[in-house]
Order: structure tokens, then C-alpha cells, then sequence
């Protein structure tokens, strides 16, 4: 039986809903299912170009591995990214606090990509790739819109939650 999630942009409450692919990535979706709710800050991808992303510095979930990877997103994916601290802790990724994302052991992103030629690759360390776990069913429309008033109109005070569908 398939499992879907709710992806909702707090602050623009607008949200979508997401098909775990457990047939291609059953650590991961296992991993993200277990750890719901889960809420981090928003951000807006500046690399991979039609991206929003919660940071997570504290997530109780199993590191799944990689896992149904890609480098090249299409529009309705969901992906989640595993980083040391030290690697987002430059201050030219632009996060307010460098010291909180040196001091994890982990970070956790979790990503929906919302437009086409997206590309996983950033100038430190060339191609990042992502864990594809979910894709985007219903309410794409209204999340691509408020994606890109996260872009445009930024995204100071939003964040991204992620539950269990109802």
C-alpha cells in the first residue's frame, strides 16, 4: 500500500502531497517516515536553481545511504541530502548561523524541485548527489507558485514541514 506525505510551506500555507517510492528507495522513505513531523527552515536552492529546502541539524532517523540517486531532478521530485557540518559551514552558502551547521555531526536536506534543469553540482564540491524518495501528486500547481515567492520574495521566516498524510 503506498504511504504519502504532506509538504507544506508554512508561512505561504500552501502544501502538496508526495508518493514515497518504496520500491526504489525503502531506507530512505522508511528513515523520513519514521522521523515525522519534522520542520526546519526554508531555504531557496542558489546552485541547483528550481529547489526549497529544510535543514535538519537534529533529525533521530537512520542514515539510509545513497539510494536511488540523482544528479538531474525533474519538476515533483522530493530528495534528501546528507552533509557533515563542516560541509555547509562556509559563509558563502549564506546561512545565518555558520557555527550551529559546523557544530552538527549531520544535516540532513530534505528538497522538492519544482522546475526542470536542475543540476546537483556546486562549486566546493562538484556533484552533490540526492537520494530520490518521493514525488509530488497533488497540489503541484500551488507549490510551484509559492516556490517561487520563496524566490522571489524570499524566504526570511518560512519553513518547510513535512508529516504524514491523513
Amino acid at each position: 500500500m503506498a504511504r504519502f506525505i504532506t509538504i507544506t510551506l508554512d508561512l505561504r500555507r500552501v502544501s502538496c502531497t508526495a508518493r514515497l517510492l518504496d520500491d526504489a528507495a525503502p531506507r530512505t522513505c522508511d528513515a523520513v517516515w519514521g522521523a515525522l513531523p519534522l520542520t526546519a527552515p526554508a531555504f531557496h536552492g542558489k546552485y541547483a536553481r528550481n529547489e526549497v529546502y529544510g535543514l535538519l541539524t537534529e533529525l533521530d532517523a537512520p542514515e539510509p545511504g545513497p539510494e536511488n540517486t540523482t544528479i538531474t531532478p525533474i519538476p515533483r521530485d522530493v530528495c534528501w541530502f546528507s552533509f557533515s557540518g563542516d560541509d555547509l559551514s562556509n559563509p558563502a552558502y549564506g546561512y545565518e548561523s555558520e557555527s550551529e551547521h559546523r557544530a552538527a555531526s549531520r544535516i540532513v536536506d530534505l528538497a522538492i524541485f519544482y522546475g526542470r534543469n536542475n543540476l546537483l553540482i556546486n562549486g566546493d564540491q562538484g556533484y552533490v548527489p540526492g537520494n530520490l524518495f518521493a514525488e509530488i501528486t497533488d497540489g503541484y500547481d500551488e507549490m510551484v507558485a509559492a516556490c517561487q515567492d520563496v524566490w522571489m520574495g524570499g524566504a526570511r521566516h518560512e519553513t518547510l514541514t513535512f508529516a504524514r498524510a491523513e
